[in-house]
C-alpha cells in the first residue's frame, strides 16, 4: 500500500491555514462537497505542490439493501480522476431504506447508520463492494463507523466482520480509531480485540477524531480535541502494523491553526510510540523464540545421543514427532501471504436476501425518522438518542446548505427545525429538505405576519420553482450570468 504520511481533512473553513501548515503530506476531501469541473483553488494549489488528495464519500450507502446507484458511483469515479487520487474511500453503513424492494416509502437517514453484523448483511455488502470496485478507476477502501445503537441477533464481532469483508472482496480498510473508541463506550466492544481480529495488511490508512461523552453516550462529533483513549488505540494499532497514513478529521468548531498543528504533532507522537512498542515486542518475541530453539536443539542432541547408545529409543522417537509437528506449524504461519486477494466471485445474490435486509433496515429507519414503533430487540433509549442525533445533524447541515435560513428565523431556527423533523423524514437530500422545512413553516402557522415571514416566503419562492423568479435577486444574478456568457461568445 502506498505510504501517505500524516494528513488532515480538507475543509473550506480551514483551507488557507492548511496550506501554510508544515508537515501536511496529504488531505482528504468530502467527495460530495467537491465539483470536478470547479475544484477549489486551495485543492488545486495543494495538488500542484504534490500533496495527495483523496475523495471521501459519505452518501453511497454500500450497506444499503439495494445495489449502489450507478450515478453516485460515476460521480465518485469522476472526482477520483479529477483529483488524481490513488484511491477513494466510503463507509460500511446504510444511509437509505424503503422503496420498491420493500414496497414502502423511500427514507433517507441523512447520516451513517450501522449495518447488522449478520451473514445476510455481509453477503449484500460484499456484492455491493464488488459492484463499486468494478465501477471505480482506483482501489476502494471502506471505513468502520461509529454507532449509538446495536442490532439484536448479531453473528460476528466487528473485527470478524471486517476480516471476512476484506477476505471475500479484496477491499482495503480505512480504520477509524475514534469510531473504535465510540463503539467501546456505546456498545461495550473491546478495541484491542477488534484490532487483533483485523487483517492488518489490508489497512489503507487511519482516521483520528475527537468527540464528547454525555449521559454515558459517546458522540463522535469531529468538533473536539482528540482524547487520550483514542490516541491510546492509535498507539496500539501502530504497535501491530505501521499504518500507511494517519489523518485528523475536524468538521466544525475549528481551533486556531497552531492548535491543529499541536494536535497533529500529538498524533505523530502516538504513532511513533506505537512503533517503538511494536519493535520492543518483536525483539522480545524473537529472543524468546531463539532461546526456545536452542533449548530444543540441545534436547534433540541429547535424545539423539541416547538413541545411539540404545538407552532411550522411545524418547528419541517422541522428540522427532514433536519436531515434525513444530515444522508444520511454522510452515503454515510463514506461508500466509502479506497481500490479500479476493475469493472467486460467487453467483449473484438472491433478491430474497436483499429483501430480508431491506425490511429490517426500513423498519429501523422508519422508527428513527418517522416515529413508527421501535422494532423488536432494540434498546428504546438508545434509539431515542440516535433519533435526536439524526434530527440535530439535519438541522446543522440544512443550516450550511441554506445559510440564509438561520438569519431569517433567528434564534428560533433550531427549535423550529427540530419540531419539523419529528415525523417528517428526509426524502430528497438536504437542499430539498431546506425547501420542505421552509414550506412547512410557512403553512404551519408558526410564523405570524412580519419581517421573518416575508423574507422566508421570498426565499422559498425564489428557490422552489424550476428556475428563480425573474424579479428576484437570485433571478437577476442568474440572468446577468446568462447575458455575460452571451457577450463573451460574441
Amino acid at each position: 500500500m502506498r505510504r501517505l504520511g500524516t494528513g488532515i481533512g480538507w475543509r473550506p473553513e480551514i483551507a488557507d491555514a492548511m496550506e501554510r501548515m508544515p508537515g501536511i503530506d496529504w488531505v482528504e476531501a468530502v467527495a460530495e462537497n467537491v465539483c470536478p469541473g470547479h475544484l477549489p483553488d486551495s485543492l488545486l494549489r495543494l495538488r500542484e505542490r504534490g500533496v495527495t488528495v483523496i475523495p471521501h464519500g459519505v452518501s453511497l450507502g454500500l450497506g444499503d439493501a439495494e445495489r449502489p446507484d450507478a450515478g453516485r458511483l460515476a460521480a465518485l469515479a469522476e472526482r477520483a480522476e479529477a483529483l488524481g487520487s490513488p484511491l477513494v474511500t466510503e463507509h460500511i453503513a446504510f444511509v437509505r431504506a424503503g422503496g420498491p424492494l420493500t414496497a414502502s416509502p423511500r427514507l433517507e437517514a441523512g447520516h451513517l447508520l450501522p449495518v447488522p453484523r449478520t451473514r445476510d448483511a455481509l453477503d449484500v455488502l460484499c456484492e455491493n463492494v464488488r459492484i463499486a470496485q468494478d465501477a471505480l478507476p482506483v482501489p476502494l477502501a471502506v471505513e468502520n463507523i461509529a454507532a449509538l445503537l446495536a442490532w439484536p441477533g448479531e453473528e460476528m464481532t466487528e473485527g470478524q466482520f471486517l476480516y471476512e469483508l476484506a477476505d471475500r472482496t479484496g477491499v482495503r480498510l480505512l480504520i477509524d480509531v475514534a469510531n473504535l473508541h465510540t463503539n467501546h463506550v456505546n456498545r461495550g466492544e473491546d478495541p484491542a480485540k477488534a484490532l487483533a481480529e483485523l487483517p492488518l495488511e489490508a489497512i489503507a490508512y487511519v482516521h483520528v477524531a475527537g468527540g464528547f461523552e454525555r449521559d454515558g453516550v459517546w458522540h463522535d462529533s469531529h468538533a473536539h480535541p482528540v482524547p487520550r483513549p483514542v490516541l491510546d488505540i492509535l498507539t496500539d494499532l501502530a504497535s501491530r502494523v505501521s499504518p500507511p497514513g494517519v489523518l485528523l478529521e475536524r468538521d466544525e468548531n475549528f481551533p486556531e491553526p497552531a492548535e491543529l498543528e499541536r494536535e497533529l504533532g500529538t498524533i505523530r507522537a502516538a504513532v511513533e510510540a506505537g512503533g517503538r512498542e511494536g519493535a520492543l515486542a518483536r525483539a522480545g518475541s524473537s529472543a524468546r523464540s531463539h532461546d526456545a530453539t536452542e533449548a530444543g536443539t540441545r534436547t534433540g542432541a541429547e535424545a539423539g545421543a541416547e538413541t545411539r547408545t540404545g538407552t532411550a529409543t522411545g524418547a528419541g522417537t517422541a522428540t522427532g514427532a514433536a519436531t515434525a509437528t513444530g515444522t508444520g506449524t511454522d510452515s503454515r504461519a510463514g506461508g500466509e501471504s502479506a497481500s490479500r486477494t479476493p475469493e472467486p466471485v460467487p453467483a449473484a445474490l438472491g433478491e430474497a436476501t436483499r429483501q430480508r435486509l431491506g425490511l429490517a433496515q426500513a423498519s429501523l429507519l422508519s422508527a428513527l425518522v418517522a416515529g413508527t414503533p421501535v422494532p423488536e430487540g432494540f434498546d428504546r433509549v438508545r434509539l431515542g438518542v440516535q433519533s435526536r442525533a439524526l434530527a440535530a445533524k439535519r438541522a446543522d447541515v440544512v443550516a450550511k446548505v441554506a445559510p440564509e435560513l438561520p438569519p431569517i428565523l433567528g434564534s428560533g431556527y433550531r427549535t423550529a427545525f427540530l419540531a419539523y423533523a419529528q415525523g417528517r423524514p428526509m426524502h430528497g437530500g438536504y437542499r430539498q429538505d431546506a425547501l420542505d422545512f421552509a414550506e412547512a413553516t410557512l403553512l404551519g402557522g408558526r410564523l405570524t405576519e412580519g419581517r421573518a415571514r416575508r423574507e422566508l416566503r421570498r426565499w422559498w419562492l425564489d428557490r422552489s420553482g424550476p428556475a428563480p423568479r425573474p424579479k428576484s435577486r437570485l433571478g437577476q444574478v442568474r440572468r446577468a450570468g446568462r447575458v455575460g456568457r452571451t457577450l463573451a461568445r460574441r
